[in-house]
């Protein structure tokens, strides 16, 4: 920490935690860049219609917390690439629920099982107990947030 309380941005935990997320993100954006051409925005809306199924951008956005205007860009260049589609809501005609296609299916498919790789080797090189230290610390530190802000789409403590 900074001498005299001066605050020193290196030191504030949410840029630490941010600066983590952002180093192992990019190590695995990669895998899907490569190989796939996707942004990481891209490999994001794929990741939660693959875990979730069909659901709008609104939903994606609120999720994964990423901006309106990156969601639909994202999703433009997937349904250009043929791996998901748009159909209005029943519900709303404003909203479109988006889903992938059985090729975006087996695009999220591939990359999820890379995801899975890529995560084991990350906690082998941490190793189990600081991994499952980081885990459980983490999971605390979105749920403590996530109440706060009353956010209904937020994981639920009981994945702990």
């Amino acid at each position: 920490m900074a001498q005299g309380g001066d605050f020193d941005l290196q030191d504030f935990l949410p840029y630490l935690l941010n600066q983590a997320a952002e180093a192992t993100s990019r190590g695995f954006q990669a895998t899907y860049r490569a190989r796939y051409g996707l942004t990481r925005t891209q490999w994001r809306v794929m990741a939660n219609l693959g875990r979730f199924g069909a659901m709008t951008a609104r939903d994606i956005c609120r999720l994964s917390h990423i901006e309106k205007t990156k969601v639909s860009r994202a999703v433009s260049g997937l349904e250009g690439e043929g791996l998901l589609t748009r159909v209005t809501s029943p519900d709303d005609r404003r909203a479109e629920n988006l889903s992938l296609t059985p090729k975006g299916r087996a695009v999220f498919a591939e990359i999820g099982q890379q995801a899975l790789d890529f995560d084991a080797d990350l906690r082998a090189r941490l190793g189990p107990e600081v991994s499952a230290r980081i885990d459980a610390i983490l999971r605390e530190i979105i749920t403590l947030h996530a109440d706060a802000e009353g956010d209904p789409l937020a994981p639920s403590p009981s994945w702990k």
